[in-house]
């Protein structure tokens, strides 16, 4: 009885102390608190109750059956809003506090919301190596059922709640994409409802401007209900190498470098200030030494990125072996870094081990709670952007980011940008090596000021043919979005009917 009694006196002293400061005080000063008590193990539930479902779900064999009645239901909300006179724009139903961008679209409120419930993997076809999927499918569910019979998607983009219809309508990427381009390049057929309520399915050699045009457009052209991607078989391990360098150009020299060694399965850099980083590349392998072996995701492990710094504070090389979806998912726990901001302790050894295993909180969760006063306060003094720039600009560009918001650690990540039509091509006629340049944390240059700051580096991106990843705030005018993205092919299908309603007015 003693415990249960204690810890009811505890609860009650916080209910009081809550009471006195103010609910949102406590949200804003105290984030933690709220945080540890509250949103962590609510988020351990919705974890346990998506993958029991995800479970029973394919072992029945229910999703495929289900598929064509939810697809048709979808129709009947399309041509039902067409029969009442198409008075508003459509959006999917889904609330925008669910969304992995820190973002809360208010159109969802405005639009007419069209409800898709589709989140389930309907097929696994190794002979033709796809997997066909519905939108709403997270890379966790992904990894989960792929990995566990040998196969995994070239392109597996890191945090387990992103889901496939957003890493399509955005993009997505990963340390594999160096070999394989962005998200959007190895999937094979969409899907979808178009605003009369027709079903379309497209690939590159059937409908082809609209495959071409769906990524990046924001499911401002229709409805994803379905999309088939590439696999490839998966190995146990990724043979993972770390190499800290010192100075900017030996850094881009080096990473430059690597990200064109095609023997490279993952390249992937951490920048920890102007002319420090770590740049690891990786193989997948079924072998490994067992005293190198690292379970990087096991809930009492460090951090990823503070594990990563140890080989620079140490200037030390190293080598690791790590399981392959704990690989995928080393950023997962911290949310890359952005994890220490709103629990301060979070990867000492003494949290890890007593509360690690219900880490991290769910990002939808903490933008449910987060109100209107720190939504502002984030939106003036957090930055969370990626910037694609080609490879050849990077020491330009890391400059630029140093000195317009000086955020660390930031992200490397290299991509090859194929020469296809759409919104997001290389200026020349042949592929082109970019780079993302993730910046996520607290800016710590002088007088820093969110609008100025950051139309400062949109302009800098754009001069240098770069893109702006939309699930961010972007703060460019109409003039300077179409400047910096080409919207020849994706302006052709907005004005021909049936493809000009479903739409995010952004675009």
């Amino acid at each position: 009885m003693e415990p249960a009694v204690s810890l009811a006196v505890c609860a009650l002293l916080f209910l009081l102390w809550v009471r006195v400061k103010g609910l949102e005080f406590v949200l804003i000063h105290q984030r933690w608190v709220f945080v540890c008590l509250f949103l962590l193990p609510l988020s351990l539930i919705f974890d346990i109750y998506y993958y029991v479902r995800a479970w029973v779900v394919f072992k029945l064999s229910s999703a495929p059956r289900l598929h064509g009645q939810r697809v048709r239901d979808i129709q009947k909300q399309v041509r039902e809003w067409k029969e009442q006179g198409s008075k508003t724009f459509m959006c999917t139903g889904r609330p925008g506090w669910l969304t992995v961008s820190l973002r809360v679209g208010k159109y969802k409120k405005t639009h007419k919301n069209i409800m898709i419930n589709l989140m389930d993997i309907l097929e696994v076809d190794t002979k033709k190596q796809i997997v066909r999927v519905e939108p709403l499918v997270t890379m966790g569910q992904v990894t989960a059922l792929l990995t566990s019979i040998g196969w995994t998607l070239p392109v597996l983009p890191e945090l387990d709640d992103l889901t496939v219809g957003g890493l399509i309508m955005g993009t997505g990427i990963e340390s594999s994409s160096h070999k394989y381009g962005l998200f959007q390049h190895i999937c094979t057929a969409y899907e979808l409802v178009l605003a009369d309520g027709s079903f379309v399915r497209c690939t590159p050699s059937e409908n082809s401007d609209l495959f071409y045009a769906v990524p990046w457009s924001c499911g401002t052209l229709g409805f994803l209900v379905a999309a088939e991607i590439r696999i490839i078989p998966a190995k146990k391990y990724v043979k993972l190498r770390f190499e800290p360098v010192r100075g900017l150009e030996a850094i881009c020299d080096k990473f430059t470098r690597e990200s064109q060694r095609p023997e490279n399965h993952f390249v992937e850099g951490l920048l920890y200030s102007l002319d420090e980083a770590v740049i690891m590349t990786g193989v997948m392998t079924d072998d490994a030494e067992p005293s190198k072996l690292n379970s990087i995701g096991n809930y009492y492990k460090p951090w990823f990125f503070k594990h990563v710094e140890n080989y620079l504070k140490t200037n030390q090389e190293g080598l690791e072996y790590i399981p392959l979806r704990h690989y995928y998912h080393r950023h997962t726990r911290s949310i890359f870094w952005e994890l220490q901001d709103i629990i301060p302790f979070g990867n000492n050894p003494v949290f890890r081990y007593l509360f690690g295993w219900m880490v991290p909180p769910k990002i939808s969760l903490l933008k449910l709670t987060q109100g209107e006063t720190l939504r502002k306060l984030y939106e003036q003094h957090h930055v969370v952007q990626d910037m694609l720039v080609p490879m050849k600009c990077l020491s330009q560009a890391v400059h630029t980011f140093h000195n317009d918001i000086h955020v660390y650690p930031i992200w490397l990540c290299p991509f090859i940008l194929p020469s296809q039509p759409g919104l997001v091509h290389p200026k020349g006629d042949e592929a082109e090596l970019y780079v993302d340049i993730g910046a996520y944390g607290e800016p710590r240059v002088k007088h820093f000021e969110a609008r100025s700051c950051m139309r400062q580096l949109e302009k800098f991106v754009r001069s240098v043919h770069g893109f702006q990843m939309l699930y961010a705030d972007c703060y460019m005018s109409r003039e300077e979005f179409w400047e910096m993205f080409d919207g020849s092919l994706y302006h052709r299908l907005r004005a021909g009917a049936p493809l000009a309603l479903p739409g995010n007015p952004a675009l």
